[in-house]
């Protein structure tokens, strides 16, 4: 929160997970409708390129990943942006029979793909979650954070809708630090991943996708100002996993008690 300079309520700090792509998009109302389009449009062909890109490991990463942030049997989850459940899926498997997940996510072409038993989906945005405060044990995001519009805001109601001790996991992938890593992997992804799509995958706009998910990869914020919009929300215990580079696992605790300044 920025204080106000006229000694009225702060101003919420906004911080936008990377700068503008004109290429995509001139205003944030065109970049959600552009969002709406890319998901709705792709997500029949999103789990059949997936699988193909991430050579069958991106169900053991993201399972790993959940068990490394505390999801244990029973808890109760929130996964934000569950897309078409690649994440979800693998928390199912934690979580057990006495668990509970729901899925919120903006787009409903997405959430049709959808096939898991017993999750109940909502459509709905990171930065107002449409859940009661303190309603939940879990809170996941997987590869999504890229894609909204406040991460401030975002991690403001992660904090709300978690229980005191509850839990967080932000899965995304990084830009490399090296420049000839950074260079591999754009060419990869700007160039290899879309001619898989386009052979894979069943409409024009998957390639689409995939280029822009490189482009927003390259212009996200760096991983110590993820950690830091994580403490500032709220949380304790704030950490970064790393994995070949690219893969950043953030973890957090919200605090069972709040501790009285002075």
């Amino acid at each position: 929160m920025t204080p106000s300079p006229t000694g009225g309520p702060a101003t919420p700090v906004v911080l936008p997970p990377h700068a503008p792509l004109p290429l995509y998009y001139s205003n944030e109302a065109e970049h959600q409708a552009f969002l709406r389009r890319i998901f709705d449009n792709t997500a029949a062909d999103y789990d059949r390129i997936e699988s193909v890109l991430a050579f069958g490991t991106g169900p053991s990463y993201r399972r790993a990943a959940l068990q490394q942030a505390g999801l244990a049997p029973g808890a109760e989850v929130l996964d934000v942006g569950i897309g078409t459940g690649l994440v979800a899926r693998e928390a199912l498997k934690l979580i057990g029979p006495a668990g509970k997940l729901v899925g919120v996510d903006p787009s409903a072409g997405m959430m049709d793909q959808v096939k898991l038993p017993g999750v109940e989906l909502v459509q709905g945005v990171a930065e107002a979650l449409p859940r009661p405060d303190a309603s939940c044990d879990f809170v996941s995001m997987g590869y999504a954070m890229r894609h909204i519009s406040d991460v401030a805001a975002a991690f403001g109601e992660f904090h709300r809708v978690l229980r005191p001790g509850g839990r967080v996991a932000v899965l995304e992938i990084t830009k490399p630090e090296g420049r000839v890593a950074t260079a591999l992997l754009k060419g990869y992804m700007r160039a290899v991943v879309p001619l898989i799509a386009r052979v894979v995958g069943r409409r024009r706009d998957t390639s689409e996708l995939w280029r822009y998910y490189w482009d927003t990869i390259e212009a996200c914020i760096p991983p110590e100002q993820v950690v830091q919009a994580l403490a500032a929300a709220g949380f304790r215990d704030v950490r970064r996993h790393a994995s070949l580079g690219v893969f950043s696992a953030y973890t957090a605790i919200k605090p069972d008690h709040i501790v009285e300044a002075g």
